[in-house]
């Protein structure tokens, strides 16, 4: 026996009763650790027998129960997918008929379903024959491999300067890359759509050629559209709401319905054991991902957010480094700035008039020290290089994912996947009455009817409507962080009326922050679980006909509701305290509330404050809650097979849990379900740290540094929790992130504007520049006395002077550009105007120069690599030839007509063949195996 038949005869499934399919490879592998076989080898069949031997002698317990597991009860037949339920709950009569209506109509699909039942779980077991796999892979179109192409002529032999450049660095970088022997290179394949009619082009004979995910995807697809009326026959052309596994599982008939992982997590010999433990542990954190492997038991969606947040965090490095420079430069150039070194000389006694009205005292300019050099680390002169830095990674970043993205979609087979070739949602089929032909259109990709939505009768009423609530939330819970504001000044105000009393004066700074804080987290619990409920009723309004277009309207509404809870209370620091709060002779009050107040040297630093608190508070919370919550959640499942309505005996519990042969879908019954939003709120964490990362960056320069520390161990722990308490996720196509692309793009321009706003408004960057320029100093000496203005304390609002005062003065002084007391006293000087003209105009420059420089880089960077357009066009070329020699090989036996990706060729030969099939085939790489 040569070393070709042994594998054909392992991938045939002659080498037991067990799932040989999936364990064949193992066995091969096992052997080729040992390095006791090579492919050069021609004549092997003693020592691999002898291989094989030790290796059933060693394993074949551990693989004989883990396969009853994962198999029918024949040992032949894989599990596809699981339907359960429990005693009690789901056991009654309405739900038994439903059970058995549903089941009968999978069965009439084609679906082979095998019943177990325990003490209190019951399962149903359903396996996909091949021949509805061929029918299914059809109906959705999926791309699937084809036939082996010799890599010479998928690539050629050329030179390439760069792709030997790329080598030399593939070298050096070697030893964080992934062992090949754990996580195998994937074999390069070319895909099509499957056609039944051209079985020709693909190698069906392959026993993985119908992967796992794709016989998942199948399942899903035909429970999801399955009816539970009656016969299939009699409720095709109902209009009824009585379809789909999901509305079974809601109202109660099932409690599951999920497909099964492939073993333990300890279990280093299945794929999941090998990604717990190459890919989940922490250790392995400056590892590259298997993002392939990861596609293969995840699928596509959930590979696509790894991989997006693998390239993210990799972003982050620059960005890290020059952020952590900003940092260091304000270190060693803190003794020479003037500013704070004029705030911390006592000898000037500068004198500050009170914050707060009666029970606020003067103080001294120099008591704030400290906090003014630590201010000055992010104040310097480096920031604005550091803003228009990260305003050009923004850019880059998403110039660079979008050609990263291109390449795996192509690698996956998604190049020229189209929301109008996948299938319509079940909820919005079951509004739908296929016997009336005005309610129906054909789809112009597929040509099948469906459902037609009427644009101005039911589409633009329910959007507008929709939009409508969505502006009304917004702006509530905008009035939410408003109400804390306004709290807190009344609360304030409240305090100066009982003065005299000294449990106000000394609680005022703990009472005042503390019960806004626990006022400003209820607004935000209550309006995120109300808004939650709201937002997808309105997106069931829409009537959105794809999953994909109705995930993306959800996302943007929670998102933009959640934008508003975090980001809006940044923004009223860092745009709005303190800007017109007017000056002591003459506050500007809100309902007769004196407004907040900055420090002399700004709100930048209680700016920076902030943002570091809800960022790093945030991340470790989160950090700390995704690990402890599912471990919660899957324990309270646990006990659910344990409970039912009624406590069984210890004995039954065991019998549940222990029995081998029902191990694997009890096990994963624990686990907690993904439900509907699957990765949303992975994304949303992710993406509201972009946010901070760019739209306040440069408040915070170190914001780049710390999101690096925590998605490295996100980016590992979201992986365990995945793996350990998760079920494994129904695989989804998708050929990017979707909508979260484009809120990335609105931030990044939203970011330009920020920083821009931050700088001229909230930094003391451009009044230094003015006065630099008219006072033609090289330094900015008495720049701090150029910047406050004296107020004579005779001239205090009535009621707002403080009572006590350990200060005999005078005058006092305030920040802000207005005249002495004397003529003209109090009003704006022209120095203001001039610094208030130099701000505006800074916006305006920093705006365009940076926009301009960022559409210039746009246009530059094409968003698909040369390489990757070039690799198209040879595969397209490459497909073409193959279809004109099977066709001139069955010019006697014509096929069918074709699909939208393999058009059908019958009698025509050479250049009117070619001429046929030149611009019809669109050709992308097989989806990883």
């Amino acid at each position: 026996m040569t070393w070709i038949e042994v594998k054909r005869t392992l991938l045939e499934g002659v080498a037991g009763n067990w799932n040989i399919t999936y364990y064949g490879w193992r066995i091969l592998r096992y052997s080729k650790r040992n390095e006791q076989l090579d492919d050069s080898q021609s004549d092997e069949e003693p020592l691999f027998q002898s291989v094989i031997e030790r290796f059933l002698d060693d394993n074949y317990r551990f693989y004989d129960l883990e396969a009853k597991s994962i198999m029918f009860n024949d040992d032949l037949r894989s599990v596809d997918f699981v339907l359960a339920w429990l005693d009690g709950k789901q056991s009654n009569e309405i739900a038994e008929e439903k059970r058995a209506l549903f089941e009968a109509n999978l069965q009439e699909e084609g679906l082979e379903l095998e019943r177990e039942q325990t003490d209190k779980l019951h399962v149903v077991k359903l396996h996909v024959p091949k021949e509805v796999l061929r029918r299914y892979s059809e109906i959705l179109r999926l791309r699937m491999p084809m036939k082996a192409t010799p890599r010479d002529r998928l690539f050629g032999s050329n030179f390439d300067l760069m792709t030997e450049v790329k080598s030399f660095f593939s070298k050096l970088i070697s030893c964080i890359r992934l062992d090949p022997s754990v996580f195998p290179r994937e074999k390069y394949r070319l895909s099509a759509e499957y056609n039944r009619h051209k079985t020709y082009l693909f190698d069906e004979e392959d026993s993985n050629f119908f992967s796992s995910q794709v016989r998942t995807l199948i399942v899903d697809f035909i429970l999801s559209r399955t009816s539970f009326d009656g016969p299939v026959s009699e409720t095709s052309a109902k209009e009824s709401t009585n379809f789909g596994i999901e509305k079974l599982i809601n109202d109660g008939v099932y409690k599951a319905a999920y497909p099964l992982h492939d073993g333990e997590p300890d279990d280093n010999t299945c794929l999941r054991g090998k990604l717990f433990y190459e890919w989940a542990h922490v250790s392995k954190w400056a590892m590259f991902q298997p993002i392939d492997h990861i596609r293969e038991y995840f699928g596509v969606k959930f590979a696509l957010y790894f991989a997006w947040l693998g390239f993210y965090t990799h972003m982050l490095i620059p960005a890290s480094i020059v952020g952590l420079l900003c940092f260091v430069y304000g270190i060693l150039t803190l003794s020479a700035d003037q500013l704070s070194t004029d705030i911390c000389d006592e000898s000037l006694n500068i004198i500050m008039c009170p914050l707060c009205d009666k029970t606020c005292d003067y103080w001294k300019l120099s008591d704030t020290c400290t906090f003014a050099k630590f201010t000055y680390l992010f104040d310097n002169p480096v920031t604005i290089v550091f803003a228009i830095f990260m305003s050009f990674w923004a850019t880059l970043f998403l110039e660079l994912w979008k050609r990263y993205s291109a390449s795996i979609a192509h690698r996956w087979g998604l190049t020229d996947f189209n929301l109008l070739s996948e299938p319509p949602r079940p909820q919005y089929m079951a509004r739908f009455d296929g016997t009336n032909p005005k309610k129906s259109k054909t789809n112009v990709v597929t040509g099948v009817r469906e459902p037609y939505v009427p644009f101005w009768t039911l589409k633009v009423p329910a959007t507008l409507f929709s939009f409508s609530v969505v502006i009304i939330l917004v702006l509530l819970a905008v009035a939410a962080v408003f109400g804390v504001v306004f709290y807190r000044m009344s609360v304030l105000a409240s305090i100066s009326i009982y003065a005299d009393q000294d449990w106000a004066a000394n609680y005022a700074l703990i009472i005042i922050p503390a019960t806004a804080a626990i006022l400003n987290l209820a607004f935000i619990l209550v309006l995120n679980y109300i808004y939650d409920k709201v937002a997808v009723y309105l997106t069931e309004l829409e009537m959105h006909r794809t999953q994909t277009e109705f995930d993306e309207s959800l996302t943007i509404k929670i998102y933009l509701f959640q934008f508003v809870n975090y980001y809006t209370s940044i923004m009223y620091i860092a745009f709005l305290k303190g800007k017109f709060v007017g000056y002591p002779a003459k506050y500007n009050r809100l309902f007769g509330l004196r407004q907040e107040e900055c420090n002399p040297g700004g709100c930048l630093m209680e700016l920076c404050i902030q943002l570091a608190i809800i960022m790093i508070g945030q991340q470790f919370l989160n950090g700390v809650l995704e690990m402890l919550i599912p471990y919660i959640w899957k324990w309270i499942n646990s006990l659910s097979i344990k409970a039912g309505l009624e406590k069984p005996s210890n004995s039954e519990v065991d019998a549940v849990v222990n029995d081998p042969s029902h191990k694997r879908w009890t096990e994963d019954f624990k686990l907690l379900d993904w439900g509907p939003r699957g990765l949303f709120y992975e994304y949303l964490e992710m993406v509201l740290q972009y946010g901070f990362v760019t739209i306040f960056v440069t408040a915070f320069p170190l914001a780049p540094f710390f999101a690096l520390i925590n998605n490295i161990f996100e980016m590992r722990l979201d992986a365990r929790k995945f793996l350990l308490y998760y079920r494994r996720p129904v695989p989804k196509r998708a050929p990017n992130i979707g909508v979260w692309f484009r809120i990335l793009n609105v931030l990044g321009r939203l970011a330009v504007i920020s920083n821009a706003f931050i700088i001229a408004f909230s930094s003391n960057f451009i009044p230094k520049m003015v006065f630099m320029y008219v006072t033609k100093s090289s330094d900015h000496v008495g720049f701090l006395n150029h910047s406050l203005s004296v107020f004579d304390t005779k001239d205090f609002e009535p009621g707002s002077a403080p009572l006590y005062s350990s200060f005999n003065t005078t005058i006092c002084r305030y920040a802000g550009y207005r005249a002495p007391p004397g003529p003209g006293e109090y009003k704006r000087t022209a120095l203001y105007w001039h610094i208030l003209a130099a701000r505006l105009a800074f916006i305006v420059i920093f705006q365009n120069v940076v926009s301009i420089v960022v559409i210039a880089v746009q246009w530059c960077i094409p968003d698909v690599p040369s390489e990757l357009r070039d690799q198209i066009q040879r595969e397209a070329y490459l497909t073409n030839e193959l279809i004109i020699e099977y066709e001139t090989q069955q010019t006697k036996h014509p096929y069918a007509d074709g699909d939208a990706s393999v058009v059908m060729l019958n009698h025509e030969k050479g250049d009117d063949l070619r001429k046929r099939t030149a611009n019809s085939i669109h050709l992308d790489l097989d989806q990883p195996r």
